[in-house]
């Protein structure tokens, strides 16, 4: 990867990337019709306040047009990463990424959380601790400042690319 994706958006693989653009398209398509059609059934059926059909219809076009919305965003500024990035112990996104923190370890993503298939924690590159060790190398310590104003302080235990 060549730019930094701190600057501009979430890091993305291709196959997320693709997969994220088809679910958009289901979305802003197929879904949105469909729940438009179900809105105007219930609605047709008369009195709006005791019509469940018509509010439970509304409540899923209100989560499906803020999908559309958070998929459009992540999309309009992420940054492609045609192939994992090196194995050069360097912490940047896309990478398996160990620290020590407190004490312990702790082993997650650095991305964005449309890339990992559910089996590991991410981390965005632009949390607290994301942006405290993006650059960082093998067994480097930096502390950051946590949202409760605590610093931590944090090692780089290993850092390798994400193979899904």
């Amino acid at each position: 990867m060549t730019e930094s994706a701190t600057s501009t958006g979430a890091y993305l693989t291709q196959e997320a990337y693709d997969r994220l653009q088809d679910e958009l398209k289901e979305l802003e398509g197929p879904r949105r019709s469909e729940v438009v059609r179900r809105i105007e059934a219930a609605r047709a059926e008369g009195d709006l306040k005791e019509n469940g059909g018509y509010h439970a219809a509304r409540e899923e076009q209100g989560k499906l047009e803020l999908r559309i919305r958070q998929l459009t965003q992540l999309l309009d500024t992420a940054v492609i990463g045609d192939t994992p990035p090196p194995d050069d112990g360097v912490v940047e996104p896309g990478m398996v990424v160990t620290v020590e923190l407190f004490g312990e370890e702790e082993t997650f993503l650095l991305g964005s959380r449309e890339i990992a298939d559910g089996s590991i924690q991410v981390f965005s590159e632009n949390s607290p601790l994301g942006a405290a060790i993006n650059g960082l190398r093998v067994g480097d310590t930096t502390s950051y400042e946590a949202p409760n104003g605590k610093t931590i302080e944090v090692t780089v235990k290993d850092a390798t690319p994400y193979t899904g």
